[in-house]
């Protein structure tokens, strides 16, 4: 049986790919799951429908995050932290304080998205990478200064 791929499906094709595939293996599992349905020339037409107004989205929300990075690229915040002997920081400056920081400045990221190696444990000046977007990805620089 001949079906369209609605998503990438492992060992068996990426989506939108045309696959041959057991009866049983298409009935009982890929077209309940919504994971494909049968290759008709309807169903070739709307999948090439479903398609174009996915691109469409798509390229929208990929502007939208072009747009954000170039604001966020002029971005500076400063994290004020507690320091002990020999300039030492009390806990550290984490993905979610970068987050708060980046709120008060009016820019709304969801923490998963500042891609912080590790926590940063001294004072200084870093860079610190922001991905917007599968495609798109910026970068802000994050004082850490004494209270």
């Amino acid at each position: 049986m001949k079906v369209i791929l609605r998503e990438s499906v492992e060992n068996l094709g990426n989506r939108g790919d045309t696959v041959d595939v057991a009866r049983g293996y298409a009935r009982n599992y890929l077209i309940p799951k919504s994971l494909a349905v049968e290759a008709t020339s309807g169903n070739r037409r709307m999948y090439s429908e479903e398609e174009k107004l996915r691109d469409v989205r798509e390229n929208k929300v990929r502007r939208q995050a072009e747009r954000l990075a170039e604001k966020m690229r002029k971005v500076s915040v400063t994290a004020a932290v507690q320091v002990g002997e020999e300039d030492r920081l009390f806990g550290s400056v984490t993905s979610h304080d970068i987050e708060e920081l980046l709120r008060a400045q009016g820019f709304e990221v969801d923490r998963r998205k500042i891609l912080l190696d590790e926590p940063l444990k001294a004072l200084g000046v870093y860079t610190v990478p922001i991905k917007l977007h599968r495609e798109v990805e910026c970068a802000i620089k994050v004082w850490v200064v004494k209270k």
